[in-house]
């Protein structure tokens, strides 16, 4: 059923060589969709170019802050679904660097959205969020009634950009859905800075994995499929179900794991006796973050493929193949 929907479908993805993005792409082409993906920067080891589904994609170079360029896009390319992913991800980054995650994050979801308004053609619009969107909470784990209130830079941008959202489907009837994920791990995710693939790299060279953090903060862990699939469900459900207009859902495994208790997980999937080295050198970070996704269940019948193990036993394995 979903590549009946998918077949012939020109869709538009923004932030193609990012993790997700890689995934996305491979996907879709699987599901014969006609694939259109704006880059800014050229990345080699990217999972698109490193796969060559770059040759198999419609490829145009530019920044989602360029609202001329999005307009183009989307209107010579008669563009149906947007699923839009580009965005400034690490939170270290944004802390030194807010002025450019300000920008590609909150004023490319804008630009995005104004093209899509302007635009004859879309007819679904997936605009991927985050747990940082939700900011600190003494309440969790966060549900979809749960205020957007971030703080610092990051958690800010991804507040801004979901409310922005929210004010183009509610405003303007924009036919557009909002996905919040936790944190994506997967094979592809050359941000050593985060602590699967930089666990799982540590390891492989025989070094003790480092933990910036104190090792106590809470997170959320979804699998890269399981993220590409959630973004293919929420737009074939926004297709059928235009009362999904505006909507937001979390996507969530529901398990709560510190992330000493993640990397020990590693470690023994790993069949390491190494040990974290804990430097304690984040600031700016949520404490705890978990999501509830009981409304995706319920209203999306979205279940996920892939549980913790599973997921990290196929992560492991991508980055020990690729790290030979």
């Amino acid at each position: 059923m979903m590549n009946k929907f998918w077949q012939d479908r020109t869709v538009f993805i923004t932030g193609a060589t990012g993790l997700v993005g890689g995934w996305l792409v491979k996907y879709l082409i699987n599901t014969g969709a006609d694939i259109v993906c704006l880059i800014r920067d050229w990345i080699p080891q990217s999972l698109l170019i490193q796969t060559k589904d770059f040759e198999k994609v419609k490829i145009v170079r530019g920044d989602i802050t360029d609202q001329c360029l999005l307009e183009r896009i989307l209107g010579e390319y008669e563009i149906d679904t947007v699923i839009h992913l580009a965005a400034q991800t690490i939170v270290g980054v944004a802390n030194r660097n807010p002025i450019s995650t300000f920008e590609t994050n909150i004023a490319g979801t804008w630009r995005l959205l104004e093209a899509c308004r302007l635009s004859p053609t879309v007819k679904q619009i997936v605009v991927a969020s985050s747990d940082k969107a939700y900011g600190d909470q003494l309440i969790l784990p966060y549900d979809e009634t749960t205020p957007l209130q971030g703080k610092h830079p990051y958690d800010v941008s991804k507040s801004c950009s979901d409310l922005i959202a929210q004010t183009y489907a509610h405003t303007y009837n924009l036919p557009l859905a909002i996905a919040r994920c936790g944190n994506f791990y997967g094979g592809g995710d050359l941000n050593w800075n985060r602590i699967i693939p930089g666990t799982i790299r540590s390891i492989i060279k025989g070094e003790n994995p480092i933990i910036r953090s104190d090792g106590k903060y809470i997170r959320d862990y979804l699998y890269v499929e399981d993220g590409a699939n959630a973004y293919m469900l929420l737009a074939q459900k926004l297709a059928e179900n235009s009362e999904l207009r505006g909507e937001a859902f979390n996507f969530s495994l529901e398990i709560k794991l510190t992330v000493l208790e993640l990397v020990n997980h590693v470690l023994k999937l790993m069949n390491s006796d190494l040990q974290p080295k804990i430097i304690n050198q984040a600031s700016n970070e949520i404490t705890a973050q978990f999501l509830n996704s009981k409304k995706a269940r319920e209203i999306l019948s979205w279940t996920p493929l892939f549980e913790l193990e599973k997921g990290l036993e196929k992560t492991i394995n991508w980055y020990r193949e690729s790290l030979k």
